[in-house]
């Protein structure tokens, strides 16, 4: 069995992941359920020699001292990201299929307050959500956003590089994580002195990344990142939490002044036929969050969400609502991704009263 065949028939399938472990037949995500591709199993041997064969000088080096290899690559046309990891004296595989082009963000169904963001001349802009669910998507719908509209320089720190961007209206430049700089962090503190007016950073998993971050949206950048979160009030005590005790008012002042926004994604399956949706929430920061950020008051925020429809804000369950609504998604998904799913029954109940179907 080839490694290409695999690829050509896991994007014929329309999966979103391929997985390739020893003595196991080849297995494919779709609509977020896991299946067999095949009924061949690779044997141990065969998988090595297809992998090792994929990896470069470089990414071979980092799977011997690592452990496990992370890499972005290019196969007729499609791009993938790639985790190459070591299972006992053998080889196992993951691989994200990116698709053959960066994704328009009115394709994404992205909310009306990200496209204003990616107007924004300096910030902080968070896209958060669990694995899967699409971040790295929405980060390269943004940037080739003002790719498109803006002469200027997006910087972009990447670990690995998934999306490959053209320089079009602006200078792009991209670097991966280890290969162009070791950390983030690192990459990050390089970054100001590197004039960019957009910078990128794949993911914020450290203290001094998220620091220097604040930094960069503070003297006059605007900074877009990735966090691992389930919504928007909880990543905005992760990034104060993650400092000592006696630095958090300062970095709740700091982020109360460069936050712009944050938006929270999950993907759910569609209510009939093939594929998945996105649903999100939207955090705006208008002087009220600005506030409760500064005071730490955050437990107050889903508030200010459920109330700030003017200022384009919206919570998870209002947004699985809406879907529910337009019939893009069935019951069940609804009050399965529900935050609140006692709330949310409430409100079916409520609605169908006034008739809602």
């Amino acid at each position: 069995m080839e490694l290409q065949i695999i690829f050509q028939e896991a994007v014929k399938r329309s999966a979103s992941d391929i997985h390739l472990a020893p003595a196991m037949p080849p297995l494919v995500r779709i609509d977020g359920q896991m299946t067999r591709l095949t009924e061949e199993t690779l044997t141990s041997n065969e998988l090595q020699g297809m992998l090792r064969a994929l990896l470069s000088a470089e990414e071979s080096q980092l799977l011997q001292e690592r452990g496990q290899a992370d890499f972005g690559f290019e196969d007729q046309g499609i791009r993938y990201r790639a985790n190459v990891y070591r299972v006992g004296e053998s080889l196992g595989a993951a691989f994200r299929i990116l698709g053959e082009s960066i994704p328009r963000g009115k394709d994404l169904g992205l909310p009306e307050a990200v496209e204003l963001w990616a107007q924004l001349k300096q910030g902080l802009v968070l896209v958060t959500g669990p694995t899967g669910s699409g971040k790295t998507t929405t980060l390269a719908a943004v940037i080739q956003e003002i790719n498109e509209t803006r002469k200027g320089h997006i910087l972009t720190l990447e670990d690995p590089v998934e999306y490959r961007h053209e320089s079009l209206q602006s200078l792009v430049t991209q670097r991966e994580i280890p290969r162009d700089s070791k950390e983030f962090s690192e990459a990050l503190r390089a970054a100001l002195r590197q004039d960019p007016d957009v910078i990128l950073v794949g993911e914020m998993r450290d203290l001094e990344t998220i620091q220097t971050a604040i930094t960069a949206a503070e003297t006059g950048h605007l900074v877009l990142s990735t966090l691992h979160t389930t919504g928007a009030v909880s990543t905005v005590d992760r990034m104060v939490d993650v400092f000592p005790p006696h630095q958090q008012e300062q970095i709740r002042l700091q982020l109360s002044m460069v936050l712009e926004g944050i938006v929270t994604q999950k993907l759910l399956p569609k209510r009939e036929g093939s594929g998945r949706i996105a649903a999100f929430e939207v955090l705006t920061a208008t002087p009220a969050v600005r506030s409760l950020i500064r005071d730490g008051k955050t437990h107050q925020l889903y508030s200010q969400m459920q109330m700030g429809a003017s200022a384009k804000m919206r919570t998870m369950d209002q947004d699985l609502l809406r879907l529910y609504r337009l019939n893009r998604i069935d019951r069940k998904t609804l009050k399965e991704f529900a935050m609140d799913p006692e709330g949310v029954e409430k409100q079916l109940l409520q609605g169908e009263k006034e008739g809602w179907r």
